[in-house]
């Protein structure tokens, strides 16, 4: 039964348009400021700064491109996590997700790497995709082994991490340890039921999934599989993880690129929660079924950097 504090947080944020003084959610076309939606984000991330302590942060470049290590207490040298921010593709940075990074990162253990890669419209498809190539070359270079190092991320990042691991393959890179992906997009022709079943349900405004698409992807096509990882070839990826909220309007997406992986001969698990929404699994430890998610992501984690499993 989905708990009394879940019910909760997830009604507050299906409708935190109410709290603001809106009687509809926000709605997206083509003439909406991005650059707004983008000073919004940075906002709302505000809530989530505060970060475990005694965990150090380490800002950094790679050529042109701003990074961070976020190193819990204890962490060891060799081992990491790379996280691939969501934001629609067209939002996010250090900044913005550096608190719920941070709490990941503290509760695995690893030291974490986030990054920002080039955002639409500015900058669209395939940047995003070279820009996260070339920071695995990078890590590759700097001492990392492949076998120590577990690639994830949200949302349209999410997505990315999907659509990065047949990038690797194709360019003959070693493939991490594992790869973890909360809410991935991963279909950008948006086709998927759950974009019309779940969409009264969305923490995104409405039709923001569209116009972020048409950013992202320019003049290509939405399905081709360096943008809609969905639509490629999966064979050969190493083990993964997905988790889908059922009240995520991205939740096709992540279940059909579960399913399909799995037929190709991925070893892929596949995790979702009734009433959840989208990334909810970064909400721990607001409820207990964001904590218990977080819990099984980060037993994953553990697993394929072969350190100890979490008690709690």
């Amino acid at each position: 039964m989905q708990s009394i504090q879940s019910r909760f947080f997830n009604f507050m944020l299906r409708n935190r348009h109410i709290l603001s003084g809106k009687f509809r959610k926000e709605v997206f076309d083509e003439n909406t400021s991005i650059q707004a939606f983008r000073d919004r984000c940075e906002q709302g991330a505000a809530r989530f700064a505060r970060m475990p302590e005694g965990l150090e942060v380490k800002p950094f470049l790679i050529g042109d491109m701003k990074a961070e290590w976020l190193i819990p207490a204890g962490a060891v040298p060799d081992k990491a996590i790379l996280y691939v921010h969501g934001g629609g593709y067209v939002s996010g940075s250090c900044n913005d997700h550096r608190g719920i990074v941070s709490k990941f990162s503290a509760r695995a253990g690893f030291r974490t790497l986030i990054y920002e890669y080039r955002l639409a419209p500015e900058h669209p498809f395939p940047a995003a995709l070279d820009d996260s190539v070339a920071v695995v070359k990078w890590m590759y270079a700097n001492g990392f082994k492949p076998e120590n190092i577990v690639i994830a991320g949200e949302s349209a990042g999410g997505g990315l991490c999907l659509a990065l691991l047949p990038e690797m393959k194709d360019r003959n890179m070693p493939m991490p340890a594992a790869a973890v992906a909360i809410s991935p997009w991963t279909d950008l022709t948006c086709s998927g039921d759950s974009y019309r079943t779940r969409n009264r349900y969305s923490l995104a405004p409405m039709n923001s999934w569209t116009v972020f698409s048409a950013h992202y992807c320019g003049k290509h096509d939405p399905s081709l599989p360096g943008i809609s990882p969905l639509f490629g070839n999966l064979s050969g990826l190493p083990p993964l993880f997905i988790n889908a909220g059922e009240d995520d309007e991205l939740f096709d997406d992540g279940k059909s690129f579960y399913q399909k992986a799995e037929k190709a001969g991925v070893e892929v698990i596949f995790r979702s929660g009734k009433g959840q929404v989208h990334c909810y699994p970064l909400l721990a430890p607001m409820f207990r079924e964001a904590t218990e998610a977080m819990k099984e992501i980060v037993d994953f984690v553990k697993f394929h950097l072969r350190t100890e499993a979490t008690s709690a």
